[in-house]
C-alpha cells in the first residue's frame, strides 16, 4: 500500500459536523436569514474587501456560504494571479484537488483523490463528456479549456437532483462570462512573454475580451492564446528482472531508456454570446466556445537493451556488459484536442417566485493523435560496451566502450567513448510504426429547469436529453513497414543515420557521454513521402494503420427528470429530491475471428434513480454546518466497452483481447459533513468529512467472460479468457478535508495587507477485485489516490502591489493498474509558484510570473524507489507582462 489514513479520521469530521448540527433544530438564539438572497445580502456584511486578490477571495467565500450543497469555487480573478494558464491548474489551488500532468503541464483533475473519471463536467450548466487517447477514459481534459475564458468554476461536492448523476466525488460547473453583468463598454486583457529555464524556450501568452452592455442587451467576444516550447528530460526503465527470491541482488534493469523531448504546445480560445433581456427577469441568450490544446512533439530516444548483451553481468547497482544493443526511436508526433460548443436558453423570472430556464447545446469533442515512430537498432560490434552505475536509480550513469572481436567473440575494448556514434544504426533494419488514435464525440443536449417559491417553500423541477455518438480507436501501433529496406525499391531511399545534427542535447540529468539531436521535422517531411510511394507500390497499405478491432462506434441516449423541494426552517435550509435517469447505449463494433471479420452489436438499457439530501444549518452569522448523503453513477469508458476484439478459436481455452461489452457501471453512495466558521478578512476555516461505497470498480485483468456477447452461431465463448477491463465488488473512499484562509486585517498597518490560503487533505481507500479460480485481491489501492494532499498560499497585497508564494503538494499514489494492482507507482512531489502584480495606473498592471520554482523531478517507480521506472523534468517557467482594463 501507498497510504493509509484511517476510516476513523474521515468518520470524525462526519461526526463533528453531524453533532453540532443537532442543537440547530431546538436552539432559541436568532434565526438565520430565511431566504437565500438574504445570506448573500449577510455574507457581504462581514466580508472585508481590500485587493484584487481579496476581492476574488471574498467572491468566492461568499458563493461557497450560501450554496444549498457542499462546493469550493474559484472566481474569475483568482486565475488571474497565478501563472495558470488552463483550468487545471487554476482548480489545483482547492481543497481536496490534485493535478495529473502530462510533461509537467496541468491536464486532469482529481478530486478528494479518486479516480479521475469519478469527475463529471458541466459547462454553464450543460453536461459535457471527455474523450481522450483511445477513448480509454471519460475524463475531461481540462489542459483544452483556457482559464481566461472563464468567469468562475464551482466544483459541487455533494450533488443536488438537478446536476447529472454521473459524478460519484464531484461535478465541476465551468462558468463563462456573462455581459449582462457589466454595463458600458469593457476591454480587459493581458499580454505575456517569457522563457523556460531548461532549453530558454519561449513562453507566451495573449487575451482579449471586449464587452458592451445596456439595460437591454449585452454582447461579449474575446480569445486567447498560449504558447510554450519546452524540452522535457526523461529516463526510463522498461522493466526490471524478477528477483527469484528475498535475497536475490542479481537481478536489475532490463534497459536504460533515455530520451529528451522537445516540445511545442500552445492552446487557443476563441468565445462569444449575446444576451437580451427586455424585461428584468426574461432574458434570452447565445453562446459559442471555441478551444484547442496543440501538442506538437520531437521525441529524441536511445535505448540500450541491457538484456540482449553479448555477455556481462548486471545487478541494480551496477552493470558490466559487452555489445549492448542500441535502439534508436524517432519521431515528429501530432496531438490535438478540440472543444466546439454551441448553446442558446433562455431565462424567465416574475415577481411572484416562479423561474424556467431553457438551454439547448450542441458540443464537439474531438481527440487526434498521429504518431509516426521511426525505429531502427545498432547490431555486431557497432553495438557498444557499457558498464553502469545507479548510487542514485534515478539517474544511471553510462560509460560506453567500443567492442572489439577477441578470439571470434565481442569484448570490451580499452577505448572508453565520450560520445555515442549516432550514425551508426543498421539502416537495413529500420522500420516505420503508424501509430494513430481518433476519437470524436457528437452531442446534443436539451435542458428544462422549473421552480416556484412559496413562501419558505421553493419546489422545483427539471428534465435532460441528452444524444451522444462516439466514434473512435483505441491507440493502434499494428501497421509496420520496412522503409529502411523497401526505399530504394521505389526510387527514394530512406537513410536514418543522415537525420543527426551537430545540436548537443541540452538537459540537466547526469549521462556519462553525449548526444546529438535528430533532426525530426526533416525526418517525418522524408517519411510523409515515402509512405505513399510505397503504398502507389503495394509495399504498404495505410488501411491497417487502424485495425478493425480497435474501432468502435456508440450511441448514447440519456433521459432524466427530477423533482427537487427546498424548505427554510429558521435556521435550517434543507433540500432534497430525486433524479430518474434511462440510460440506452447501442454498443458496435468488429470481432476478428481468425481472419474473419464479424460485426457484433451490444444494446444496454439501464434505468436508474438517484436521491439525494443536502441540509445546511445556520448558527448565527458566522457558523454553517452541512450534512448530505447522495447516489452516483461513473459510467465506462469508450475504448473499455468497445465490442472489437481479436478472438482466438484454437487455444484452450480460446482467447479474446479487446474491450468488455459486459462491463457495469461504477454505482455509490455517499455521505459528506462540514463545519465552516467565517472570519473577517475574507476569512474561513472548515473541517469537511465524506465517505463513498462503491460498487463494480473498474479494473484490468484476464478472466473468464462469463456472457454470450462475443458468441456466433454454432459457438458459445462465454468460458473464454478475455484480457481487459472487469468489475471488482465494493470499495469504499474516505477523507477528511481542512482549509483555512484569512486576510490579516487584525494587524497594524503595512502588516494587514498581508493574507493566507491553505488547504490539507487527508484520504484513503481501496477495493475488493472479483474471485477468479478461487483467488482474489483484497485492498486494491484506487488509481491516482494520495494519502496527503495540501496546498498553502501566503500573499501580500497594499499599495497596489500584490504578491503570491503558492505551494502545493501530494504524496505517492498508484498510477495504474496491472492485473491485480500491480502497477507503476509516482513519487510525491511539490511545485513552488510566485505570482508579483504591481498596479501602475487604475487601467495597467504589470506581472512577472515563476512557476515551478523547484525544478520538480517527477518520478514513477514499480514497487520501490529503487526501481524508478520514469524520472522527468521540465524546469521552472518564466513569464512577464501586462495586464489591461478599460
Amino acid at each position: 500500500m501507498i497510504h493509509r489514513f484511517s476510516t476513523g479520521c474521515a468518520m470524525a469530521a462526519l461526526a463533528i459536523a453531524a453533532f453540532g448540527a443537532v442543537p440547530a433544530f431546538a436552539q432559541s438564539a436568532p434565526a438565520a436569514d430565511a431566504a437565500v438572497e438574504s445570506d448573500a445580502a449577510e455574507a457581504n456584511d462581514v466580508i472585508i474587501v481590500t485587493g484584487a486578490i481579496a476581492e476574488s477571495q471574498a467572491a468566492s467565500i461568499r458563493e461557497k456560504r450560501i450554496a444549498i450543497n457542499l462546493v469550493d469555487v474559484a472566481a474569475a480573478d483568482a486565475v488571474g494571479r497565478f501563472p495558470d494558464q488552463n483550468s487545471a491548474a487554476a482548480l489545483s489551488r482547492l481543497p481536496a484537488v490534485a493535478v495529473q500532468r502530462d510533461q509537467g503541464q496541468e491536464r486532469y483533475i482529481q478530486i478528494r483523490g479518486a479516480p479521475n473519471r469519478w469527475t463529471s463536467v458541466m459547462i454553464d450548466g450543460v453536461p459535457m463528456i471527455g474523450v481522450d487517447e483511445g477513448g480509454d477514459t471519460r475524463a475531461f481534459r481540462f489542459d483544452a479549456v483556457p482559464a481566461v475564458i472563464l468567469s468562475s468554476m464551482v466544483i459541487n461536492k455533494s450533488l443536488t437532483p438537478e446536476i447529472p448523476a454521473d459524478a460519484i466525488v464531484a461535478n465541476v460547473d465551468l462558468r463563462t462570462w456573462s455581459p449582462l453583468e457589466r454595463k458600458g463598454l469593457h476591454v480587459v486583457g493581458d499580454l505575456g512573454y517569457g522563457f523556460m529555464n531548461l532549453g530558454k524556450g519561449e513562453q507566451r501568452q495573449a487575451s482579449l475580451r471586449v464587452s458592451w452592455a445596456n439595460d437591454v442587451v449585452g454582447i461579449v467576444l474575446g480569445g486567447s492564446h498560449y504558447r510554450r516550447k519546452q524540452i522535457t528530460d526523461n529516463r526510463e526503465v522498461g522493466a526490471y528482472d524478477a528477483p527469484s527470491d528475498a535475497n536475490d541482488t542479481t537481478f536489475g534493469p532490463t534497459e536504460i531508456d533515455i530520451r529528451q523531448y522537445e516540445i511545442e504546445r500552445w492552446s487557443n480560445g476563441l468565445f462569444g454570446g449575446v444576451e437580451y433581456e427586455p424585461v428584468a427577469g426574461q432574458k434570452i441568450w447565445a453562446k459559442a466556445i471555441f478551444t484547442e490544446f496543440n501538442d506538437d512533439e520531437q521525441r529524441n530516444q536511445y535505448e540500450l537493451r541491457l538484456d540482449r548483451a553479448a555477455s556481462g553481468t548486471r545487478n541494480l547497482d551496477n552493470g558490466n556488459l559487452v555489445g549492448v544493443p542500441m535502439r534508436g526511436s524517432f519521431n515528429y508526433g501530432e496531438y490535438r484536442n478540440r472543444n466546439m460548443i454551441g448553446a442558446i436558453g433562455g431565462d424567465y423570472a416574475t415577481d411572484n417566485g416562479f423561474t424556467a430556464n431553457i438551454r439547448l447545446n450542441y458540443a464537439r469533442t474531438e481527440n487526434t493523435s498521429y504518431l509516426p515512430l521511426v525505429q531502427a537498432s545498432t547490431s555486431g560490434l557497432n553495438s557498444p560496451s557499457l558498464t553502469y552505475q545507479r548510487s542514485d536509480p534515478r539517474f544511471p550513469v553510462v560509460s560506453l566502450f567500443n567492442t572489439v572481436q577477441v578470439g571470434g567473440r565481442p569484448a570490451r575494448g580499452t577505448t572508453a567513448l565520450t560520445a555515442f556514434n549516432q550514425t551508426s544504426l543498421n539502416n537495413a533494419g529500420s522500420i516505420a510504426i503508424a501509430a494513430r488514435q481518433a476519437t470524436v464525440s457528437d452531442s446534443y443536449t436539451v435542458k428544462l429547469d422549473v421552480s416556484k417559491k412559496m413562501d419558505r417553500l421553493t419546489l422545483s423541477a427539471g428534465g435532460l436529453y441528452a444524444d451522444r455518438t462516439i466514434s473512435g480507436n483505441n491507440f493502434s501501433f499494428s501497421n509496420v513497414a520496412a522503409i529502411g529496406a523497401l526505399g530504394s525499391r521505389v526510387g527514394q531511399p530512406f537513410d536514418v543515420n543522415s537525420f543527426v545534427t551537430n545540436r548537443p542535447w541540452v538537459t540537466d540529468f547526469p549521462l556519462g557521454f553525449t548526444l546529438n539531436y535528430i533532426d525530426n521535422r526533416a525526418m517525418r517531411s522524408a517519411l510523409d513521402s515515402l509512405l505513399p510511394a510505397l503504398t502507389a507500390a503495394g509495399l504498404y497499405n495505410p488501411d491497417n494503420d487502424i485495425p478493425v478491432t480497435d474501432r468502435y462506434r456508440q450511441l448514447e441516449k440519456t433521459m432524466a427528470g427530477y423533482v427537487m423541494a427546498s424548505a427554510e426552517l429558521d435556521n435550517l435550509l434543507l433540500t432534497g429530491g430525486l433524479r430518474l435517469e434511462h440510460y440506452r447505449l447501442i454498443n458496435s463494433g468488429t470481432a476478428l475471428i481468425g481472419t474473419t471479420q464479424t460485426p457484433i452489436s451490444v444494446k444496454q438499457n439501464r434505468t436508474d434513480l438517484f436521491p439525494s439530501i443536502n441540509a445546511r444549518f445556520s448558527m448565527g452569522e458566522d457558523v454553517v454546518m452541512r450534512l448530505s448523503g447522495q447516489r452516483g453513477v461513473s459510467r465506462p469508458a469508450y475504448g473499455a466497452i468497445r465490442v472489437g476484439s481479436s478472438i482466438n478459436d484454437t487455444a484452450s481455452p480460446g482467447t479474446i483481447t479487446g474491450g468488455n461489452p459486459g462491463l457495469e457501471a461504477e454505482y455509490t453512495w455517499g455521505i459528506d459533513g462540514s463545519f465552516e466558521y467565517y472570519l473577517p478578512g475574507n476569512g474561513l476555516v472548515s473541517i469537511a468529512g465524506f465517505h463513498r461505497w462503491v460498487d463494480n470498480v473498474f479494473y484490468q485483468n484476464a478472466q473468464v467472460v462469463g456472457s454470450n456477447v462475443f458468441d456466433t452461431p454454432g459457438r458459445d465463448r462465454s468460458g473464454y479468457l478475455l484480457t481487459s477491463t472487469f468489475n471488482g465488488q465494493n470499495g469504499t473512499l474516505y477523507g477528511v478535508e481542512m482549509t483555512y484562509q484569512q486576510q490579516f486585517t487584525f494587524l497594524p498597518s503595512p502588516m494587514d495587507g498581508f493574507g493566507f490560503q491553505g488547504n490539507l487533505t487527508l484520504l484513503d481507500g481501496q477495493f475488493d477485485t472479483q474471485v477468479v479460480n478461487g483467488a482474489q485481491q483484497k485492498g486494491v489501492d484506487f488509481q491516482g489516490l494520495s494519502g496527503t494532499i495540501w496546498n498553502a498560499s501566503l500573499y501580500y497585497e497594499k499599495y497596489g502591489f500584490s504578491a503570491r508564494a503558492s505551494y502545493q503538494w501530494r504524496s505517492d499514489w498508484l498510477d495504474s493498474l496491472g492485473g491485480f494492482g500491480s502497477g507503476e507507482s509516482r513519487k510525491s512531489y511539490g511545485n513552488l509558484d510566485v505570482s508579483l502584480r504591481y498596479q501602475v495606473t487604475d487601467n495597467f498592471t504589470l506581472f512577472a510570473d515563476a512557476a515551478n520554482l523547484t525544478n520538480e523531478t517527477y518520478v514513477a517507480y514499480q514497487d520501490t524507489l529503487e526501481q524508478p521506472t520514469e524520472v522527468e523534468r521540465i524546469g521552472s517557467r518564466y513569464l512577464f507582462g501586462m495586464r489591461f482594463n478599460f
